[in-house]
């Protein structure tokens, strides 16, 4: 198998082409520096990620910028401080500034040149279109949370997904999904047949940061430690 098999990436967009975890510990400063006991990074990362995945569940079709006010709200009553709806909301606004990481907008100027870069993002349309804009490339399709009615790993996500890209000619076979998250991305990826690509950010850390622990690990058929080692491999292929 090689990456210039594919016709097209379908992308996780959170943790895997914008540094997420670097953009919630800053939108979350206000409320942890509140906290009286010592937080280490991975504390406040593994907080949100099971209060964000268990609001998920239970109000999937909230949009992301209203669903992390509750995930806001959750921590601060876990931790025993006040804030206000204002804070809580002024976190969940807080996504358009995330920032990219420094190797995804070059990647992705170099990866459209030869597929058809397709997003499947956890977050809403007016979040993403923020994060679009620190990206620089004009994606050939956009599927958000919001447009969908649930958040990945449901099986629906990808569902939504291949049903619409079948409709342009894009089929399973033409497909590499391309994500950070084993939670979220390549456990539903291998239940779907999907050939998948693992762009592990964390390679240098402990843990699974800001996503659930997925349990078993789930199977992946690339792997590299960012977008640009990516590119490099997709060169080396045409090159050889």
């Amino acid at each position: 198998m090689k990456l210039s098999d594919f016709k097209a990436l379908t992308f996780d967009v959170y943790g895997t082409l914008i540094d997420w975890e670097s953009g919630m510990i800053a939108g979350l400063k206000p409320l942890t520096d509140k906290v009286s006991r010592s937080l280490t990074r991975d504390d406040i990362l593994e907080a949100h990620a099971y209060y964000e995945s268990t609001t998920q569940k239970w109000t999937p079709a909230k949009k992301y910028y209203e669903l992390l006010p509750v995930v806001y709200r959750r921590m601060a009553e876990e931790w025993g401080v006040e804030v206000t709806w204002e804070d809580c909301v002024a976190y969940g606004l807080s996504v358009r500034q995330w920032p990219a990481f420094d190797d995804s907008r070059e990647a992705l100027a170099y990866l459209q040149q030869h597929f058809k870069l397709i997003v499947l993002t956890n977050t809403d349309n007016l979040s993403f279109s923020g994060s679009n804009a620190r990206l620089g490339v004009t994606f050939d399709g956009v599927y958000t949370a919001e447009d969908i009615g649930s958040y990945k790993p449901a099986d629906r996500n990808f569902d939504y997904m291949l049903d619409t890209l079948a409709r342009r000619g894009i089929g399973k076979q033409d497909i590499l999904h391309t994500a950070e998250s084993m939670f979220h991305d390549h456990a539903p990826a291998n239940r779907h047949g999907l050939a998948n690509c693992w762009i592990y950010r964390r390679h240098d850390k402990d843990g699974f940061g800001a996503t659930m622990n997925p349990g078993d690990l789930p199977t992946y058929d690339f792997r590299f430690n960012s977008m640009m080692d990516m590119v490099r491999a997709h060169q080396a292929e045409l090159a050889g």
